[in-house]
């Protein structure tokens, strides 16, 4: 299982349910690998509106009804 031992970030918890690696995540954004990183382990890191846009988009592949709010509180 993905995280094991890992501080997750909700959007890392969600991605780690569904055995999504990050990798995954990076090539369907397109963005860089420390961007989600970062986005999956630091709770302190927020995304930037077209970094969420990208994300959300790769996501609702998987699940059309996913919403920026189930990820982060903006």
């Amino acid at each position: 299982m993905f995280g094991l031992g890992k501080r997750r970030t909700r959007l890392g918890k969600w991605i780690d349910k569904r055995n999504i690696n990050q990798e995954w995540l990076v090539r369907k954004s397109g963005l860089g690998r420390s961007t989600i990183g970062d986005l999956v382990n630091n709770t302190e890191r927020l995304p930037t509106q077209r970094t969420m846009k990208k994300i959300l988009q790769a996501l609702r592949r998987i699940d059309p009804n996913i919403k920026s709010e189930d990820f982060w509180d903006i």
